[in-house]
């Protein structure tokens, strides 16, 4: 594969893995995954374990028919790494503590105690790191 191919791969896996995001992590997350996923203990971490492995799915389903439609020709090996990057870098942001602690040392503490709900700094930088590892992810799948 050319250089031309894998960046065209790696541009249809990223907008694959960026609508998957949307559906994974709005549509397809209970309310209880939502309301509980960050809570201290077995409960937020079960929690949040179950929302990433329908988040994972999620994506795995999307990538699979884009895949089957469009002719895709991907590593099974590489889209399995990439989806655990985004896996795992997923459930640390949603476990709440990890994104604060990384704001807090960045400098970004203010910006993510800001607002409330969806409209708060936390809520676009856990959608911005998101995004960070969902690009790396579809790197590693596309290589």
């Amino acid at each position: 594969m050319t250089g031309i191919d894998h960046a065209a791969l790696f541009g249809a896996v990223l907008g694959i893995w960026l609508v998957a995001h949307q559906a994974g992590d709005y549509w397809v997350q209970s309310d209880h995954q939502a309301g509980h996923k960050g809570l201290r203990g077995w409960v937020g971490r079960w929690n949040c374990a179950k929302h990433v492995i329908t988040y994972t799915a999620t994506q795995g389903a999307f990538l699979a028919l884009a895949a089957w439609v469009l002719g895709l020709s991907l590593s099974l090996a590489h889209t399995a790494a990439g989806l655990t990057v985004s896996a795992l870098t997923h459930y640390v942001a949603d476990r709440r503590t990890p994104l604060r602690w990384l704001a807090e040392r960045t400098g970004k503490g203010g910006f993510y105690s800001r607002g409330e709900g969806l409209a708060s700094g936390a809520a676009y930088l856990d959608q911005s790191w998101h995004w960070i590892w969902i690009g790396v992810g579809a790197l590693i799948a596309a290589s």
